[in-house]
């Protein structure tokens, strides 16, 4: 292991965009389809993951979505759950933000109680237990109508307390923000935080970045590479502070590239990026590889993964004293190493 691959590694981490039902690991899946009755169409997990095989955003959604279907039970949350975070705090993760999509779930019969039951009992536990943070975003189906949005909205208003914000996320294409205005709306009145998936290289990128910040008025945005493509965006961007959660291994496979380069030039321009895992068990790499992969294709110096870690705590949902510890905490790692360049 290269000096620099030690220090990714042994790095304090946040991590701010990942798919709790994206780190379903086909091992895992495997004992929830036997313990839930289901036939899976593949003999074992190592035949599951070769064929985890996709050439666009929608060949994903497509095996994402199909993959849920072992997911059944408040147990099955908490397992699927309860796996990542263990995972994670493995690999140095200190605090995460995750999503969850309920409507993938209420829409096969799944009960809203079960989904966030199970998973907020592994967030205590993972704060019990391994002294690690974490909060839920739940995420809305934006190739589904408003209107189910709105009643998914509404449905999740018992559990307030245990959602930190909302989010947007599926198939892009003629699903712009501006669809999905008048619920955001309200999420924002009910005092969540609010992100929007703006893909990579998707029809209308830009215009999607733009409808975010100016329509939505968003509190970050999730990928947004293509925000370099107008330059008035990016200093808009940069003007308010706003942070993007950038995944660059699930770049390569729904785009044919990590956009490495384009998260160093946003790093040069002082915006507050950051790299994350997005769906791991099915793009195969969790946040410490997309680390490693984003330096080692754009020679991201100490300093600025170091920066990267920054700005994630410092664009999280959490209250200052919070935020503060976890930087001091980086501070304390910074100062351990030699001299980062």
């Amino acid at each position: 292991m290269d000096e620099i691959t030690e220090f990714i590694r042994g790095m304090p981490k946040a991590e701010l965009h990942v798919h709790i039902e994206g780190t379903l690991e086909p091992e895992l899946k495997f004992t929830l389809a036997e313990r839930n009755g289901i036939s899976l169409p593949v003999a074992s997990a190592a035949e599951m993951r070769a064929a985890q095989v996709y050439d666009d955003l929608t060949s994903f959604l497509a095996a994402y979505y199909e993959g849920m279907d072992v997911l059944r039970t408040a147990a099955d949350f908490y397992d699927l759950a309860w796996a990542y975070l263990r995972r994670a705090h493995g690999e140095g993760v200190r605090y995460a933000e995750i999503f969850f999509d309920p409507q993938a779930h209420t829409s096969r019969g799944i009960p809203f109680d079960a989904v966030i039951g199970g998973l907020r009992r592994a967030l205590l536990a993972a704060r019990r237990e391994l002294g690690m943070r974490a909060q839920l975003i739940m995420c809305l189906l934006r190739d589904h109508s408003a209107e189910y949005a709105m009643a998914t909205l509404l449905q999740s208003l018992p559990h307030r307390e245990w959602i930190a914000g909302v989010g947007l996320d599926s198939d892009e294409r003629e699903h712009p923000p501006v669809k999905f205005a008048e619920v955001f709306n309200r999420a924002r009145a009910e005092g969540y935080q609010v992100t929007m998936h703006c893909d990579v290289d998707q029809e209308n990128s830009v215009e999607h970045i733009r409808q975010c910040l100016f329509d939505i008025g968003v509190d970050r945005i999730d990928h947004g590479v293509n925000i370099l493509e107008s330059d008035e965006l990016t200093a808009e961007l940069k003007r308010r502070g706003i942070g993007l959660t950038v995944c660059p291994i699930s770049n390569r496979w729904v785009a044919g590239d990590l956009k490495a380069s384009q998260i160093k030039r946003m790093l040069e321009l002082g915006l507050r990026v950051t790299v994350n895992s997005d769906d791991p068990a099915y793009f195969g790499g969790y946040v410490t590889d997309n680390l490693i992969a984003a330096q080692e294709a754009a020679g991201l110096t100490e300093a600025e993964l170091l920066r990267l870690q920054r700005n994630a705590v410092e664009i999280a949902w959490l209250p200052a004293a919070v935020s503060d510890q976890l930087l001091t905490g980086l501070d304390r790692y910074a100062a351990s190493v030699v001299n980062p360049a």
